[in-house]
């Protein structure tokens, strides 16, 4: 909490009259970042077709969660450290594994959707699919520590989506 007071040029007393500890800081800091990624998304998806496809829906949650543009960069990088923290502070393991889950059931949400539209094959696990879905997301270290660069995310997030959209969608 030091560094962050002598970063934002405050003393450590005022920075701890908004927050009591470092976990409440960055719950403080996910919930914004959760808020902005929120607006991100629902910016992009106001500029597709209407109603927008759900190959194109899910591409834009999958490519805002990952650090491809400078905002996402930032929400990513609060993000990797959110959940770091919460693997070493049971307080906050609970509330990072109900955001996980909420973030979880809307993607499998959007799934089921497209397979009750027939935007999906119905011999389909939804369960399966969202868990692949998500593993895309693993691609922010990569990104972050340059091991890969974003038109290789973009190729892997479009190749997964046109496999599980597949031509009749």
């Amino acid at each position: 909490m030091r560094e962050v007071a002598r970063e934002a040029k405050v003393s450590l007393g005022q920075l701890q009259h908004y927050f009591s500890s470092r976990a409440e800081m960055l719950a403080f800091a996910m919930e914004f970042a959760s808020n902005q990624t929120s607006r991100r998304i629902a910016r992009r998806l106001t500029s597709l077709d209407q109603p927008p496809h759900p190959r194109d829906v899910l591409r834009v949650v999958l490519t805002e969660m990952l650090p491809l543009q400078p905002d996402s960069r930032a929400t990513s990088r609060m993000n990797a450290a959110y959940v770091l923290e919460a693997m070493h502070d049971p307080s906050l393991r609970h509330q990072v594994s109900l955001g996980l889950r909420d973030g979880r059931a809307m993607v499998e949400s959007l799934i089921r959707e497209a397979m009750s539209q027939g935007h999906i094959r119905n011999d389909c696990d939804p369960v399966i699919e969202t868990d692949l879905v998500l593993a895309l997301t693993g691609l922010a270290p990569l990104l972050e520590l340059n091991v890969i660069e974003p038109p290789a995310a973009w190729a892997a997030i479009d190749r997964h989506l046109d496999r599980l959209f597949g031509p009749a969608s």
